[in-house]
């Protein structure tokens, strides 16, 4: 009897996985060189973390800056992470860092000097959690800087992967290994699409949407998510049950009407330009890792049935359904297209706003600090200054999650004949 509540105590520590590493009201900062400001992988880890945790109370902020590296953002993070207060964050650097010639020694000092700086940086002002993010790679066919071929630039770039997860491990952070995740699935891309695939961009090291999504899921597996969307049952001869995020309407035989507070991820259309982010797909665990939203079906007489979900039909064996589907996998149309889309449209408005915000007045506001000490006059404009600044980002903010609301859908499985 006593192993009951020690299974009870396991069950509840696996159930809080996905969650473990973001703590309640979790504030993420989203940090890095163009690649960060490019905000597309940023878009997408907002977007999971708002719509595919089920959690309502994340709020992110990208603080992306073309051609930094990690010595710049160390110099402006006390001032520049004032204006949000975060206690999570995603750090991205390295690729200018690598200064576009083959690794030295002194480019890995460096670079460790500054990440180091960044770490403490974080420590001070009350970061808890930070996934220390290695630089990506680049594509060998369609990076053209004269100074350093492709290959040896990416033997520069995972030297200073290895520096990183170093550093992570050091502070006992989540290590992001963006490299290995970029580099596993061009290679794998290129071997099934040629050459002319080009997910790492059209100079080879600003990742298109294809690219942008590898990003992203590095990051959310070292943030702990699990990949949990949801588990639901039909029972052919019986009740259709759900799990947490989805309420069962009604159900039926082989028919389900689920309200769910809980998304799957949703891909761009497009299934083989780099200019969408479904064609990496087959390239990658993205879906395997952090998208499942299953679907079982119970007591089914027949050896094949067609599965309807919203507009989409596919047919599956008996022995696939039995052992369960994933539907964001299996279904290039999902009845959470349309809200997706609107939920990423608000969050491009809102991310394009903290660019703005950052690089036009946030980072220059040190400039005038010392004034503003010395001046009252200045103190109260820049006061006023800053509460409209926050009151139209907290209109953004707001308008963001306006867009996250329950989806109603439908899924019907009944005999091929």
């Amino acid at each position: 009897m006593r192993i009951l509540p020690l299974l009870s105590i396991l069950l509840a520590a696996v159930s809080l996985r996905a969650e473990s590493l973001l703590p309640p009201n979790a504030r993420v900062a989203v940090i890095g060189d163009s690649i960060t400001e490019q905000k597309i992988y940023s878009k997408y880890i907002e977007a999971y973390l708002l719509a595919c945790t089920g959690r309502s109370d994340i709020k992110v902020f990208q603080f992306g800056w073309s051609g930094e590296r990690a010595g710049g953002f160390a110099a402006r993070l006390e001032n520049d992470l004032a204006v949000f207060n975060p206690n999570v964050a995603t750090t991205c650097y390295g690729m200018n860092d690598g200064s576009y010639t083959a690794f030295t020694p002194q480019i890995g000092g460096e670079y460790e000097k500054n990440m180091r700086a960044i770490l403490a940086g974080f420590n001070k002002a009350g970061v808890k959690v930070v996934a220390v993010g290695s630089p990506g790679g680049v594509d060998p066919d369609f990076f053209t800087r004269p100074t350093i071929k492709g290959e040896i630039y990416n033997e520069n770039l995972a030297q200073l992967r290895d520096i990183a997860k170093k550093l992570a491990e050091e502070n006992k952070q989540p290590f992001a290994n963006v490299h290995d995740t970029m580099m596993s699935a061009l290679a794998k891309s290129k071997a099934a699409l040629g050459k002319g695939y080009g997910p790492f961009g059209g100079d080879g090291f600003h990742p298109a949407p294809a690219g942008q999504l590898l990003m992203a899921q590095a990051f959310l597996k070292a943030l702990g998510f699990d990949g949990e969307i949801g588990t639901i049952t039909v029972d052919m001869k019986g009740e259709c049950t759900a799990s947490s995020g989805h309420a069962v309407i009604a159900g039926k035989g082989g028919s389900v009407t689920l309200e769910s507070t809980k998304w799957p991820f949703v891909f761009d259309a497009d299934p083989t330009s780099a200019g969408s982010n479904r064609s990496i797909l087959p390239f990658t665990s993205f879906n395997q890792d952090l998208n499942r939203l299953t679907l079982q079906v119970k007591n089914l007489g027949f050896a094949k049935a067609k599965v309807t979900w919203g507009a989409q039909s596919k047919e599956f064996t008996r022995d696939q359904l039995e052992a369960g589907i994933n539907l964001a996998a299996e279904f290039t149309q999902t009845p959470f297209d349309a809200a997706f889309a609107s939920l990423t449209n608000a969050i491009t408005l809102k991310e394009s706003f903290e660019t703005a915000l950052v690089k036009g007045l946030v980072t220059h506001m040190r400039v005038v600090a010392a004034e503003a000490a010395e001046e009252a006059k200045v103190a109260v404009a820049l006061a006023k200054l800053k509460k409209k600044l926050a009151d139209e980002h907290a209109k953004m903010d707001a308008n963001v999650r306006k867009q996250i609301k329950p989806v109603t859908h439908s899924i019907k499985v009944e005999e091929v004949l």
